[in-house]
Formats: structure tokens, sequence, C-alpha cells
């Protein structure tokens, strides 16, 4: 017997508009973020990304797509011991994005500021604290200034300080560059911080929206 993590669920975000999703845990919200963030293609139905249905894509046209067109903020941050801060930042320029490495190197560079974290382009990984290994994180996925993104508990390691911080700044990304915004979460302040709020309940919408 199939099991379904999601049942009927319909969503459309904006360009521009950010978008909590909140609910339980094993409500299907890291379910949902993975398909709107086109890393499973497991589903029945229809799911769209500016236009584009997903499953049509073959493997080598989806991975462009989804480098190109959606950065995903991972709640295990997702970086690559071997490389320093700086190269993990510049990791989605290494498949095939056409742009100068000079512009690439100089906005990394502007990203690791915002986030405080100027001044640890060389270090690794093992050598910085889960909050700002989150913040790189953030960073790389803003490199190519995605029309999407997508964020797994983006503010779950940081003290509230420096959570407010960086979400004040995410989102004033956000809106400068019309992106859309979807955050998975569990904090309250950051869900009140988005334009809307979509709670999951079994699998379920049990709230399709909520003013923020």
């Amino acid at each position: 017997m199939p099991l379904h993590a999601l049942r009927d669920v319909s969503l459309r975000v904006s360009r521009g508009e950010s978008v909590a999703i909140v609910g339980r845990s094993g409500a299907g919200k890291s379910t949902l973020l993975n398909l709107v963030g086109a890393l499973d293609r497991g589903y029945q139905g229809s799911l769209r990304v500016f236009g584009q249905e997903l499953r049509a894509l073959p493997d080598r046209a989806l991975s462009r797509f989804r480098n190109r067109q959606i950065g995903f903020v991972f709640q295990s941050f997702n970086l690559l011991p071997n490389l320093s801060v700086g190269h993990n930042v510049l990791l989605p320029a290494s498949f095939g994005v056409d742009l100068p490495h000079e512009a690439l190197v100089e906005r990394a560079r502007t990203l690791l500021s915002e986030f405080g974290l100027g001044d640890r382009w060389g270090q690794k990984p093992a050598q910085m604290s889960g909050g700002e290994r989150q913040r790189v994180a953030i960073a790389r996925a803003l490199l190519l200034q995605p029309p999407l993104l997508v964020c797994d508990e983006p503010t779950g390691s940081l003290d509230g300080e420096t959570a407010a911080h960086i979400l004040d700044t995410l989102r004033g990304i956000q809106r400068a560059q019309d992106t859309a915004l979807v955050i998975v979460t569990h904090d309250p302040d950051v869900a009140a911080a988005c334009d809307r709020t979509v709670r999951l309940d079994r699998g379920r919408v049990a709230v399709p929206a909520e003013a923020a």
C-alpha cells in the first residue's frame, strides 16, 4: 500500500512573495519543500515552477534548472568540509554558469559580509559554529540570485538576536531581487515575518493562507 506524505495540496507562490510553511513534525513540510525545490519528483498531479512542469524535464535539464532558478537552504547546511567558506559559497557557479568569475567572487564576498562573515573566507566549515555554517549556507543559496529561494528552518541554528538579523537581511535581499521565498519553520516570529502562512496537518493544507 503506497504511503502518501502529502494529499490534495494546492499552493501558488508569486514572485516577490514570502510564504511560511508550518505544522507539527511529520505533517509533510519537508516533503513539500523537497518537491518545490525540485529535489524530489515522486508526486502525482502538476508541479510548475515559473511555468515549467518539473516532471517533464530530463535529469540533466532538471539539474540545470534547479541550479539557476532555485536556491535551497538545507537544515543540515550540506557544506563541503574540504572546501573553504568562500569556495562553498561559490559552489553553485561550478555547474556551467556563464558569468565572470570576478563578479561571482565579489558577490560571494558581499553576501558573506552582509551575514557578518566577511573575514571567514578562507576558513573551513569545521572551524565555525552551527549558526555560522547556516549563514554560509544561506549565502551560497543566494549567490546566483535565484528567482525562488527555498529554506528549511533557516534560523534553526541561530540565537534569537542573530536569527532576527539574518531574517531581516534575507527578507531585504528577497524584496530587492523580487524573489519568491518559501520557508519551513517552527519559529512563530519567522512565520509572522512572511506575507502568508500555510499550515500542514497530516499531509493536507489545514489553513491555506493567513495574513502575516
